[in-house]
């Protein structure tokens, strides 16, 4: 029997209708008002004309914004990754896999990166340190360690700050905070420490993540006596019998510090300008350091 004229449609009718392009079992008679794209009720999102799909959304296409205008953003504007940890984790195992390597080469590999001001390794040897023009101990200086105990501590620390604080900044400034304050604390222990003296570690980092995470946990509101609490365990070893270059803890303390509270205060508006340019600051107060500390040297 025939339709009548204005009666529902019928099974056939239905079938013939185009299918949601996410959801091939549900026929529709909407399409994006962007790309056209056959859209279900589901699928569809308001737009000022119309409706859009979700790909028309995610992309930013016609809103006159570029597409990472609509990428989501942590806190401090870095994008959400996958896997929040992955920088944290090469971290780690870049440093175990420099303290095999120690292990492995022995001294000669130690001494040729750790940080010293100017010494001379051997009787009547050659001068060795960053005050003969070798800076590159500053940063290399970073991933040594000097003993099965000193890198575990490390590396706990670094996955037990570093995941949440990546995972807050993204990877990009997440990096910079720990190189930046770890160069910080490197940079003091040259100021600082007898030219003659050795030091090793990702302390002066470890100790920038410290600050950064007491920075982020004030922005958020969270209670603050946990990691307080952990932070003065941490400085009273710091300045306790053991034979810990304090100098570099307190250097990446106060980098990190200065450093988190640019990456979650920072206007939107201008947040990376702010940010990187932060950075920029602390690594041209390392160079000064370095400069004033070599002429003092030399």
């Amino acid at each position: 029997m025939d339709q009548a004229p204005g009666s529902p449609q019928g099974p056939q009718d239905a079938q013939s209708l185009p299918t949601c392009y996410r959801h091939p079992d549900r026929g529709t008679g909407i399409r994006c008002t962007r790309c056209e794209r056959p859209i279900c009720p589901e699928c569809m999102v308001s737009a000022s004309v119309g409706f859009q799909c979700p790909e028309c959304v995610r992309n930013g296409s016609g809103t006159g914004h570029a597409p990472s205008a609509t990428t989501p953003r942590t806190i401090a504007g870095g994008t959400f990754t996958a896997d929040p940890r992955l920088l944290t984790k090469i971290l780690i195992g870049l440093n175990l896999a420099i303290y095999l390597l120690q292990l492995s080469i022995g001294d000669d590999f130690t001494q040729r990166f750790e940080l010293v001001g100017r010494a001379s390794y051997e009787y009547l040897g050659p001068l060795e340190g960053v005050a003969e023009g070798q800076w590159y101990r500053l940063l290399t200086s970073m991933f040594l360690h000097g003993s099965l105990m000193h890198i575990v501590f490390n590396m706990l620390s670094l996955w037990w700050l570093g995941g949440p604080l990546e995972a807050a900044l993204g990877r990009a400034r997440y990096l910079a905070l720990y190189l930046v304050s770890g160069l910080a604390g490197s940079a003091l222990t040259y100021l600082l420490e007898a030219p003659t003296t050795p030091s090793l570690g990702a302390s002066g980092a470890i100790f920038g993540l410290f600050g950064a995470t007491a920075v982020l946990m004030r922005r958020l509101n969270y209670d603050m006596r946990p990691i307080i609490a952990l932070l003065v365990i941490n400085l009273l070893f710091t300045f306790g019998p053991l034979n810990i270059a304090w100098q570099a803890h307190i250097g990446g303390l106060v980098g990190g510090v200065v450093i988190g509270y640019a990456m979650v205060h920072a206007p939107r508006e201008r947040r990376s300008l702010i940010q990187y340019g932060v950075c920029a600051v602390v690594l041209v107060a390392v160079v000064v350091i370095t400069l004033i500390r070599t002429g003092q040297l030399i």
